[in-house]
Parts: C-alpha cells; sequence; structure tokens
C-alpha cells in the first residue's frame, strides 16, 4: 500500500499548465507506461510508445516541471535519465474562478476524459458476462448535504488510496483498473 500523499491543489498558472500538459496524448501514453512499469528512460519509451527519443525526452521533462514524475538520480550513465511516477492526489476546488483560457483548457481535458470513460463504460457493459468478475458496474443515487457530500468524497478517495501500490510493484495477478467517481445532483437546485 503506498501512503496517501498529501492533496496538491492546483490554481491559477499551475492548473493551466497542468491541463495543457495532460491534453497531450504523447504526456498521457507516457505517464501510463510509467504507471504500469514503475521506471523507464526515454529510449524504452520512445520504443513502447512509437515515437522518437528526442519526443520522449522533451515530454518526460515537461511532466517532470509539473511534479508527476521525478527523475531517479541513481540510475542512468549520465546521458540516459531515468524516470518514475510520483504518486499524486491533484485536486482542483470547486468553485475556482477561472480565466477563459484556463476554463478552456480544462473543458477540453474534461471532454478528452469523458470520451474515454464512455469507451470504458461500454467495454464494461459489452463484456460484462464474460469478465469472469473484472468487470464491475455499480449506480446508485443518495439524497446528501453538500457537507455530506464532501465527506462521502473524502472516504472514497481514503478507500481507492488503501489499495493503491507503487508503480512496478503491483500485486501478481492484478490488473490495471479504470475506476470512476461521479458526484453530480440528478436535478437542479435544492430538493427534500
Amino acid at each position: 500500500m503506498v501512503q496517501r500523499p498529501e492533496k496538491r491543489v492546483l490554481t491559477g498558472a499551475d492548473l493551466k499548465a497542468f491541463y495543457k500538459a495532460l491534453a497531450n496524448p504523447v504526456r498521457r501514453d507516457i505517464l501510463a507506461y510509467l504507471g504500469k512499469h514503475g521506471e523507464a528512460n526515454s529510449t524504452s519509451v520512445a520504443k513502447a510508445l512509437g515515437e522518437s527519443t528526442g519526443t520522449t525526452s522533451y515530454h518526460l521533462r515537461k511532466l517532470a516541471d509539473l511534479e508527476l514524475i521525478e527523475e531517479l538520480e541513481d540510475r542512468g550513465d549520465g546521458r540516459e535519465r531515468w524516470w518514475k511516477s510520483r504518486s499524486k492526489d491533484i485536486y482542483t476546488p470547486p468553485g475556482l474562478e477561472l480565466t477563459p483560457d484556463e476554463r478552456e483548457a480544462m473543458l477540453k481535458l474534461g471532454a478528452l476524459k469523458m470520451s474515454h470513460d464512455l469507451g470504458l463504460v461500454t467495454r464494461a457493459y459489452a463484456g460484462y458476462e464474460k469478465s469472469e468478475g473484472w468487470n464491475q458496474i455499480y449506480r446508485s443515487g443518495l439524497h446528501l448535504t453538500k457537507d455530506q457530500v464532501t465527506s462521502f468524497v473524502e472516504e472514497y478517495q481514503n478507500l481507492v488510496w488503501k489499495y493503491v501500490s507503487e508503480p512496478g510493484q503491483h500485486p501478481e495477478g492484478s490488473r490495471s483498473l479504470a475506476i470512476r467517481l461521479i458526484v453530480v445532483p440528478e436535478e437542479d437546485g435544492p430538493s427534500s
């Protein structure tokens, strides 16, 4: 089990840089690769992703600037830098005031994520009976206050972090699973 890192709150220029960086498909692929394999250099990432080492080196440095990955100082020979994924708990508070370009970057990333998530939902339902228990689908509705919503989400996040393993050190027989929690009112306005 990985200790849950302190929440990193993103606002302002950091928020814009983060969303813009993750809108790049090469960077998302690098994060996924490091999340699975733990450590890698630009050559191994380039080979796995079908990119040039120059391209992957550039994107690795940009991800490091955002503190999503870190360089392994004790690996490599001076020419070849090694990188590893960092545990992250990144949070953007609700109601944050955004500049128009920050909002645009956030919406574009949200659309990319939602497109990916819709594909996951379709796969979960389509392969449900053949998944041997790997696909789990659970839907529910609750009546909660805003404070209860905050508490519920915090408890959910703590539960998820209870099962997080270090990249490259995942339990034998484990698979990478997509887990999503979406909390949104069914209708506008308060209800009783």
